[in-house]
């Protein structure tokens, strides 16, 4: 039998085993596309082509995302459309490289989506994860929440065999808690107050945990307090229901966090981190507000306080599937449900009519 050019043959030096992966270039493949806000659809589009520096991958699991239910509301103002959705992605490579050393057909795999240029000042400094001109798939460009993807090499990061599916997408929201608390340098023995217990406080909770320090997850609803106890943090605290200021002060023993991780977008929490953490004390603001927020800058001065912004991540991918791989960050207990690629589209519809019923949702591919 005779096959076409795109019949791709990869010898695996490493192991001196021939995986072969037969497809066309060009070829139809199902995917999520959000044509505009409050259309969304699957769509048939082809398989993509893989660059020169690119490797193909097989799609097995993508995560939906908050911001991808803020794509389709149409309040996400960083998404251009028509879109295919998705940004956190994990899946089985088909093709690399000529000059692959390392990753192999067969791989498991996790995409890195802040796709960055490389040349701005930002990026000359190692902080590619703000880059000037940077554009995230499933936002800026099309994402992976289809059959196939190709993506630049150098964000391809191997992935234990030992993650199921459905769970592997999850290193990607683990990045983002990481990089938020590795902003404020937060060490052992210091108070961490966490504002939002959604995926990113809850993951941020985790990752305080792995490194000795003491979290303490702030939040209003009491279900998601209650999970954050399920994975270790002692100290929840609903604002709604108690003075979260005294509180806070109790825990710390008059002190305040040494650190907090604002991880909401509310406005309130915003600013009660200003009071929530000590005399030199640092933030990192991770949650998105939905607008212009005002602060008390007199306080950032009296109480000598360090600000950070937290966007992304930067070289974190391997640690995260490392920490998930040996269970240090139990990613499970945020799975809400998986789906079908199939049935992507109107779960999408109803997470973002009912958002209460969801923390996370993986789409299995």
């Amino acid at each position: 039998m005779q096959f076409p050019d795109q019949f791709y043959v990869q010898i695996n030096r490493r192991r001196g085993l021939r995986r072969r992966f037969a497809y066309n270039y060009g070829e139809i493949m199902k995917s999520v596309c959000l044509k505009r806000p409050g259309d969304i659809a699957l769509v048939d589009i082809s398989v993509p082509q893989r660059g020169k520096d690119e490797v193909l991958v097989r799609v097995r699991s993508a995560g939906i995302c908050g911001s991808d239910i803020g794509a389709y509301k149409g309040i996400n103002p960083l998404v251009s459309y028509p879109r295919i959705i998705g940004h956190e992605i994990a899946g089985e490579i088909v093709e690399v490289p000529d000059d692959e050393t390392e990753l192999m057909p067969g791989d498991h795999v996790v995409l890195e989506p802040y796709v960055y240029c490389g040349e701005c000042y930002p990026c000359s400094i190692g902080h590619t994860n703000c880059c000037e001109n940077l554009t995230v798939r499933g936002v800026h460009i099309d994402g992976g929440m289809a059959e196939y993807v190709a993506h630049p090499r150098h964000l391809v990061h191997r992935a234990p065999t030992t993650i199921p599916w459905e769970l592997l997408p999850l290193a990607e929201p683990l990045v983002i808690a990481m990089h938020a608390i590795s902003q404020t340098k937060a060490q052992a023995g210091e108070v961490v107050a966490i504002t939002g217990a959604g995926q990113i406080g809850l993951l941020a909770a985790q990752y305080a945990l792995t490194l000795g320090a003491i979290p303490i997850v702030i939040d209003p609803v009491e279900e998601r307090l209650a999970l954050a106890r399920r994975v270790g943090v002692m100290h929840t605290v609903n604002p709604t229901s108690c003075d979260s200021l005294a509180a806070i002060r109790d825990i710390s023993h008059a002190r305040m966090a040494e650190v907090v991780i604002e991880a909401s977008g509310d406005a309130r929490a915003i600013r009660n981190s200003i009071d929530y953490v000590s005399y030199a004390g640092r933030i990192a603001f991770v949650g998105w507000p939905k607008s212009e927020i005002p602060l008390p800058t007199a306080l950032f001065t009296k109480k000598e306080l360090s600000l950070f912004g937290s966007r992304n991540s930067v070289g974190q991918f391997p640690e995260s599937l490392r920490l998930i791989a040996e269970g240090k960050v139990d990613v499970s207990v945020l799975l809400t449900k998986t789906v079908s690629i199939d049935e992507a589209p109107a779960t999408v519809v109803d997470i973002a009519e009912h958002p209460d019923r969801y923390l996370k949702v993986t789409c299995l591919i």
